[in-house]
């Protein structure tokens, strides 16, 4: 995910002059291309993640498109603030880039994990919330943030993730994207480990059990009508995040089915408290049961 990030705000930069990419020190080493072709249009602010914030809404109030990025959690914990007040209360041009959602920083514990920032954000008001899912949906993201005028936040893994897209797709912020069909259940998600999700659907195809599966990249607005639909269609709900259940995607399809008022049968799949326990990234999703066998689990208790 990083890698498609990177080549697409390079692409941008390099045909609009008002983008800039900014960074807090962090992984200065994968800007080596941009910044040699792009050197005036990168900016390095070192370990001052809430300086970078204010700075770049200053520029965006200049006209410019800074897309300032660095660790998910040093942005939505340590700078959350200057992102309430400099960029949302002004409702400024800014795009926030948060790297390795969840837990994808697994060896470093929960210091590094971004399994709170949509709690933490999501009551923003002017805040846009995208989770990609993929290499293919981060592309499309970022460009849809591009011509987005407004402040975005973009939450993305580190890299290596797993294309879940056999072919294009229009994106279109706001909207969920079906990637399963099935009427049996549904499961709806965001982010890397929708591949975990499908893997376990498509394996339980094989013994008749057909679940929907809806990809939510957008958290903010959030597709009302695709959550209403399952709800009518299906019945059966569950929530899949790397993210506490508490103010992330749990949260908003509960909000939207209390709203709605039709009986469902819903599961909550995510994080009950901080994230415990050092390992690859599938091992620790596995400690904190949000592995593919707890997934299965509950798919099959609903059906």
């Amino acid at each position: 995910m990083r890698t498609a990030y990177l080549d697409c705000i390079y692409d941008l930069a390099m045909t609009d002059k008002r983008v800039y990419a900014m960074i807090s020190d962090n992984g200065a080493i994968v800007y080596d291309r941009y910044r040699r072709d792009l050197p005036k249009q990168y900016l390095n602010l070192g370990i001052s993640e809430a300086n970078m914030i204010a700075m770049a809404a200053g520029m965006a109030s200049r006209g410019k498109i800074p897309f300032t990025y660095t660790i998910g959690a040093f942005l939505a914990y340590r700078a959350n603030e200057f992102i309430r007040n400099d960029v949302c209360l002004q409702n400024q041009n800014v795009k926030i880039v948060g790297t390795a959602a969840g837990e994808a920083y697994p060896a470093l514990g929960p210091t590094h994990h971004a399994t709170e920032d949509l709690g933490c954000l999501r009551s923003f008001p002017n805040l846009v919330i995208i989770t990609p899912a993929s290499p293919m949906e981060v592309r499309k993201a970022t460009r849809a943030s591009y011509e987005l005028e407004g402040p975005v936040y973009l939450r993305i893994g580190t890299n290596r993730e797993a294309e879940i897209y056999d072919k294009d797709y229009t994106f279109q912020i706001g909207k969920g994207v079906e990637l399963r069909a099935g009427c049996d259940a549904a499961v709806i998600t965001m982010g890397s480990i929708a591949k975990d999700v499908i893997d376990v659907v498509d394996e339980m195809s094989q013994s008749g059990i057909n679940v929907r599966v809806i990809n939510i990249h957008t958290i903010k607005p959030i597709d009302k009508e695709i959550i209403i639909q399952a709800i009518e269609e299906v019945g059966k709900i569950v929530t899949v995040e790397d993210h506490n259940i508490v103010g992330g995607l749990g949260s908003a399809v509960s909000e939207v089915i209390a709203e709605y008022g039709a009986p469902v049968r819903f599961r909550r799949i995510g994080l009950h408290d901080f994230s415990h326990g050092y390992g690859t990234y599938a091992e620790v999703k596995d400690m904190n049961g949000i592995g593919k066998m707890e997934i299965s689990r509950a798919i099959e208790e609903l059906v």
